[in-house]
């Protein structure tokens, strides 16, 4: 009989964007050494998740194991421009280290980060061995960003080998059911239906069915669903994006939810394309002046 999976609760948290009860609920007894580095690695990517990179910084030092150092690199990455390049550098060198570069957290950490800044190649270079569910659906993930969909099947078809009810499983399948569309995007909305029967729901799930609804043209639901992610987190940039669309769609103003993503998050690519599309507005008022 296999032993319990203890930390079956906190991945599943942390895999559906619970980040908050994923925190709060990890202290779990009886762990392993290994499972408490483990425990302590997904309690931290929580706190980056939730914008926290300080904690996640000052927290862990010098001392602490690879995995706990590749977790600080993200943090360090994504808690200020100026610390990107350097980061990367110092990542590098742990990767090319024969003793720590095969790490399964660092090379997760390592695609993640250059998946975060659009060098595909680089993220596929460490990620693509797999090893782990959490590596395939990274390799999910930046596949579809490389509109490789047959690529991102093919991780998807070795994690049902692996685990076919899992919860990573279920949503790499929910990711390449909308990135090929049609009769497919209904299968996402039954996979984020089924998640939210399962488990306390999350903006993640919200959102989730919220896309489908919207590629299904039912923007009266998606704004429903998405007004109750926004409940949750008032902050998260790609609802308050949907919550734009969605706006458009309806025939009502999006400029709250505009004005509330540029505040939240600038860099975002629909407040990059809002501002291009007025600025050239405004030069063609200029130039027919």
């Amino acid at each position: 009989m296999a032993a319990p999976d203890l930390l079956f609760n906190l991945r599943n948290n942390f895999y559906l964007g619970a980040y908050q009860a994923a925190i709060n609920n990890s202290e779990v007894p009886n762990l392993s050494s290994e499972e408490s580095i483990e425990r302590d690695c997904l309690v931290y990517r929580s706190y980056i998740a939730l914008g926290s990179y300080q904690l996640v910084i000052s927290e862990i030092d010098d001392s602490a194991a690879t995995p706990l150092q590749a977790v600080k690199f993200l943090a360090l990455c994504l808690s200020s421009p100026n610390n990107k390049e350097s980061t990367i550098s110092s990542l590098k060198e742990w990767l090319g280290d024969p003793a720590i570069g095969s790490n399964p957290t660092l090379r997760l950490v390592a695609g993640t980060i250059f998946m975060h800044v659009h060098d595909y190649n680089e993220a596929l270079k460490h990620t693509n061995a797999g090893g782990t569910l959490e590596l395939h659906a990274l390799n999910v993930q930046i596949y579809l960003k490389m509109y490789r969909s047959d690529y991102a099947e093919k991780q998807l078809k070795i994690m049902q080998q692996i685990d076919e009810d899992h919860t990573l499983t279920q949503l790499a399948n929910a990711w390449i059911n909308l990135a090929m569309g049609g009769s497919k995007i209904k299968e996402a909305y039954l996979i984020f239906q089924d998640l939210s029967e399962r488990y306390p729901v999350t903006v993640l799930i919200l959102n989730g069915k919220a896309v489908c609804c919207m590629l299904m043209g039912n923007f009266e639901e998606a704004e429903t669903l998405l007004l109750d992610a926004l409940n949750k987190d008032t902050k998260d940039p790609e609802i308050l994006a949907n919550l734009v669309v969605c706006s458009l769609h309806l025939g009502k103003p999006p400029s709250r939810f505009l004005s509330q993503l540029k505040i939240a998050h600038p860099d975002h690519v629909l407040v990059k394309s809002t501002a291009a599309a007025e600025e050239n507005f405004d030069r063609a008022v200029q130039a027919s002046a």
